[in-house]
Formats: structure tokens, sequence, C-alpha cells
């Protein structure tokens, strides 16, 4: 049988050195800040290991014989990258799209990494020796497995190896004939709490004399050195999961880590002592294209949820017949429908990467553009349709359970679609989705997640037709003259 629930929660306990609060947590998984993200993330394996589900969410590891997670699945088809994109969907279902770096999505990026295995052979057969091990590893274990691939901001205005201090961003200390030794840190660690291991790479350009910072690494959460230091728990500030529905179940949390002379062994580093190769690894192989294209599957579901809280919403306050409502109604289901679009387009427009079939770069880079502005305007739209509403709540659940306050709260929560329990039921859900810390803390994730604006451009230019594009207008241009004559 596929990874459970219970083995995944098992796997956690491990010792791993993880901060909150000014404290080391010595048992986290039972931690209030974590307890019920982790147990989200163990709903995952529980929903493929159902007998009626195993079809649909895993399939036979080619190594093991057993049945593993369809996000290791290697698509060398259309049809095969949609029977993934069904899994990834059916996950993303059950967390309405709030769980951002759920299982699938490093998985994605090794697995982009393994297709373009070549390109580690030229880098050294040991790296591509320890690719190829490592990846077979995490599938045959269905590992759960995060990645911290970004600098500290610190100043900005200087290159990695121009801080203040050698190693405020994590690099290579020392190597000898057992591996690399690391220092420094490494941030949004998105769902460290609920991963095995982590992927510790270099994806921000880094520059002739920065190579030891150019290294690809992964390590268990519990290796001797690694610090893994919390940002705030939105799930333990969670009055309950009726005031905050989401916030108490889905706060993968955000990790700094914190590298204190951590050894890795050279069967776990992929790339090392290159800064052209800490590059080319993301974009010469279909690493980049591959994870954001799960982001865009979890999106998609995320902008489906969203747009039915919008139109309960809408119902609820008894404004559904309004046409300006049904404007913006209309307006946010072409942009989510719009989302959706735009995956099947990468699928179906995608090509083959030797022996794997690959979703559309162009089609991808545009949808990562779109969808950072798209985002930011959907929730501003359920603000819109929401009004006060939203901030004249019951204090807690406390006030619905209590005789004397539920009973105001029957008098003044009114509404033509529900009673008073409904309707304060959604807006307090609305809430948690779109204005409470953690959706806050969701709307800048969904806009920085794949890089800056400027980033995300960056690749919709590099990857657009533009051949196709000038050439239409050099074509028209040749079609007439100065003296009015019309050429061939």
């Amino acid at each position: 049988m596929p990874k459970n629930g219970n083995q995944h929660i098992a796997s956690l306990r491990d010792g791993r050195a993880i901060y909150i609060d000014g404290e080391k947590i010595d048992n986290h998984v039972d931690h209030p800040a974590f307890h019920n993200s982790i147990r989200s993330a163990a709903s995952l394996y529980d929903f493929q290991s159902k007998p009626e589900n195993l079809h649909k969410m895993t399939f036979r590891s080619p190594t093991s014989g057993t049945d593993v997670s369809r996000i290791w699945q290697l698509p060398t088809s259309y049809a095969e990258l949609v029977e993934r994109r069904a899994a990834l969907e059916a996950w993303a279902n059950l967390t309405c799209g709030f769980i951002g770096r759920s299982p699938d999505h490093v998985a994605s990026a090794l697995s982009g990494m393994y297709m373009g295995i070549e390109l580690y052979r030229a880098h050294g057969e040991r790296h591509a020796q320890a690719l190829s091990q490592y990846f077979e590893y995490a599938r045959d274990n269905d590992l759960y497995l995060t990645y911290a691939i970004i600098n500290p901001q610190a100043d900005r205005s200087k290159s990695t190896g121009e801080q203040a201090e050698e190693f405020v961003a994590a690099g290579a200390v020392d190597e000898d004939s057992e591996g690399i030794t690391l220092r420094g840190a490494k941030m949004l660690a998105t769902a460290c709490p609920m991963a095995n291991e982590v992927m510790v790479a270099a994806i921000q350009p880094l520059k002739p004399g920065e190579e030891k910072f150019s290294f690809t690494a992964m390590l268990p959460m519990n290796a001797k050195g690694l610090k893994l230091l919390s940002r705030k728990s939105y799930e333990s500030a969670a009055a309950s999961t009726f005031d905050n529905p989401l916030s108490s179940a889905f706060d993968e949390n955000d990790c700094v880590l914190y590298f204190d002379d951590v050894k890795v062994p050279w069967d776990r580093v992929l790339v090392h002592n290159d800064v052209t190769m800490a590059a080319a690894q993301w974009h010469n192989a279909p690493t980049h294209v591959y994870q954001n294209y799960q982001c865009q599957i979890r999106l998609m579901v995320k902008l489906r949820f969203l747009l039915g809280l919008a139109r309960k919403i809408a119902e609820t306050n008894g404004v559904i017949a309004i046409p300006a409502v049904r404007e913006v109604l209309g307006q946010m289901s072409a942009e989510a429908t719009m989302v959706e679009a735009l995956v099947e387009a990468m699928e179906v427009s995608g090509a083959m990467f030797g022996k794997y079939y690959m979703p559309n770069p162009r089609r991808l880079y545009s949808a990562m553009v779109l969808t950072q502005q798209l985002y930011p305007t959907f929730l501003q739209h359920l603000r819109e349709l929401s009004g006060g509403g939203l901030i004249m709540l019951p204090s807690s659940v406390a006030d619905l359970q209590n005789p004397e306050t539920a009973e105001f709260v029957r008098k003044t929560q009114h509404s033509p679609a529900t009673d008073a329990l409904g309707r304060v039921k959604l807006f307090k859900l609305a809430w948690d989705a779109i204005g409470s810390e953690f959706a806050s803390r969701h709307l800048q994730y969904e806009m920085f997640y794949a890089g800056a604006n400027m980033v995300t451009r960056g690749h919709a230019y590099r990857t657009g037709n533009w051949d196709q594009a000038t050439g239409m207008v050099d074509a028209f241009m040749q079609s007439y003259h100065l003296d009015g004559q019309k050429g061939q």
C-alpha cells in the first residue's frame, strides 16, 4: 500500500531543531503551532491510500514495485500529463488550494531535474548519480519535500558574495572526501514542519567568484546543525475552527533555515562549485516549468473556491440579482476560467523533452504573469461584495454558544438565503480567506512565490514567440511600397 497519514506523521518525529516564540520545540508534531497543519498534510496521504483512489492517485514505482504517489510520475505523453494533473488537482481540492508547498510542488521540481539528468551528467557523473539515486529514494519512500532556494534579503544592493558577512547566505565553507559543509541561511522554507526533507539551492543569479554559494543539496530536516526558525503561527493564534476555518487547518508555516556547519555527504550533493550549472538546472532542464505548472494547478483550484465564496456572499447578502453584482461575478468567473484554460493550454500544446512530455513554457509564463496581478484583484472583488459584513461579526464562537448572546446574534445577523448561524459561518470563512493575518500571508505568497513581477515577466519575454510576432509585421510591411504599389 502507498504511504498513509499515520506513516507520514510518524516520519516527522525525527528530533529536528525547530524554534518558535523564543524556544526550541522538542515535539513539534503535537505542538499547537503545527499540530493541525501536519494533520492536514497527513490527510493527503490518507486520501491517496484509500482503495477507491489508488488508480487516480498512485502508480507503480519502476524500481521498488510498490504503489507511490503520482506526484513522482514522469509523463511520456499528453495523456499521462493530464492523468498526473488529475491527481494534483484532487489533492488541491482537499485544502481548497491553500497549502502552496504541498508535497507535489518540490516533487515536481526534483522530477524536472531528473528529466534533465544529462545536464547533471555534463556537470559531473558523481552529481548525475546522486540525482538519480536520490530521486528514486524520494519516490519510493514518497517523501514530502520542501525547498529553500532564496537568500536572506540583507543588503539587496549587493550581490551574494558582497554582503557584510561572508556567509549571510548559505555557502560551502568546507569540503572533503565525505562531502561539503554548509554555513549561513536560506529563506522561505515553506512547510518545513510538515516535510521530511529539504532541497537547498540557489535560484537567484550568481557571478564568477561566488562558487561557494552554487550548490544544490538534499538534507533531512533533522540534519545535525540545521536550525528551523519558524515565523509566527497563525494556527496557534486561531480562536477556533469555526472562527478561523482555514488558518486553523492549513497554516503550512514558513521557516528561515540556518546551517550551523551542516555536513552534506556527496551522494546528496547535486550541484557544487559551478555558478553556471546552479542557474542552468532551473531553465535548461524542465525544473522551473514543471514546478510552476503544479502551482498553476493549485491556484486554479483556489480561484474556484474563492469564486464560489463570492457567489455565496452575494446570495447571502441578497444582492445576486443586481446587474452590477452579476457583472463583478461574471468578471471573476472569466478570470478563474482563464487560469483553467491556460492550464489546459499548457498541456495540449506541450512538447517532448527527450522521452518526457512537458507543459508549454510560453503558456505557463503567461499564466504566472497574469495570476500575480489577478490574485489581489480577486480579493478586492470579495471585499467589495462583502462590505461591512466582514467586520461586524460576533467576537468568537463563544457568542453563539451562550444563549443570551446567541439570541442577539439571531436578531442582528439576517439573510434572505440562510439563518444567522449560516451567515456568520460564511462570513467568518470569508474573513479568514481575505482579511485575516493568514489571508494577508497568502496574498503576499501568491504575489511573490514565483519571484518579483519583473522576474516572471522576464520569463515571459524569454519564452515569447518573437519571430512569429515580428515576422507578421515584416511580412505586412513588405506588402506595400513608397509609391503606393502593392508588393508580393
